[in-house]
């Protein structure tokens, strides 16, 4: 039979207690280390996603290879994991609101730039029926930079999610001679940038651009043809001019002071069109 004086049971509590935080501490140390800088370090998996804001065309063949991400000055290279897709079937606010195109673990840190990096051959556009290759300019193997209203930061055993907007409409150019060139314009759409506009225009003929703006910074996309429905994602918070540019025929017409959250989705109802 054991016997413990009051003095013995606290040594032992004590004791139990510090080797409880030991180990606590330990664990502590190997989830998330530290550099000389005293800042956590560790991997973050990272899936990176495209979506499109849609231009006047059947379909947009891509044909990505990888996608870089530069950290600290170093480049880590996403190979692609979806074969050639047709990006105007991916758009924010519908049924299928992206497309996964890369993922892979890379250190956690600060992304200074992101590239889009495509294949030379296999992009293809499709205008009134017709399909036809679309070429790029020369020099482009180090693929193109995406914009980024800020770094994003890659937290230390999470997984982020990068959504690049292709917007189509200014990533094709006509060369004149009915061919077309692809010359990608992309934006990144972080976690920080998540508000939204959305609503609908109408009469349907009027198939308007809609065009959200914020000082020389402008998001565009199409209303749908056939709803006439419209949203635009990845949008920071603060105050925005809704532009619709119809066909000929139709007026043009500015929404202002439209006001975004983010998270939040503003909604701008049903916009009828003057002729």
């Amino acid at each position: 039979m054991l016997i413990f004086t009051k003095s013995k049971i606290m040594r032992k509590r004590i004791m139990y207690s510090g080797v409880a935080l030991f180990f606590m501490g330990l664990a502590i140390l190997i989830g998330c280390k530290k550099d000389n800088n005293g800042s956590a370090s560790g991997t973050t998996k990272v899936e990176i996603r495209m979506t499109d804001a849609p231009g006047d065309f059947d379909e947009i063949n891509l044909s990505v290879k990888e996608i870089v991400l530069l950290s600290e000055g170093k480049p880590y290279r996403f190979a692609a994991t979806s074969s050639i897709f047709n990006i105007l079937d991916f758009r924010i606010g519908s049924s299928n609101p992206d497309i996964l195109v890369a993922s892979g673990e890379m250190p956690s840190g600060e992304i200074t730039e992101v590239r889009l990096v495509l294949n030379d051959s296999g992009n293809t556009i499709v205008v009134a029926g017709v399909s036809q290759a679309l070429t790029t300019p020369s020099g482009q193997s180090s693929g193109w930079k995406v914009k980024l209203k800020a770094n994003p930061s890659l937290v230390p055993e999470v997984t982020y999610s990068l959504l690049l907007d292709f917007d189509a409409a200014k990533s094709i150019v006509s060369t004149g001679n009915g061919k077309y060139l692809l010359k990608p314009v992309v934006r990144g759409i972080t976690a920080a940038t998540s508000g939204l506009i959305s609503g609908t225009v109408l009469p349907l003929l009027s198939h308007p651009e809609v065009l959200v703006i914020a000082g020389t910074d402008t998001v565009g996309t199409i209303a749908d043809p056939l709803s006439g429905k419209f949203t635009v994602g990845g949008l920071a918070a603060g105050s925005y001019s809704v532009k619709f540019a119809p066909v000929i025929g139709y007026k043009d017409s500015t929404i202002t002071n439209v006001n975004v959250s983010l998270g939040q989705n503003t909604s701008l109802g049903v916009v009828t069109l003057k002729q």
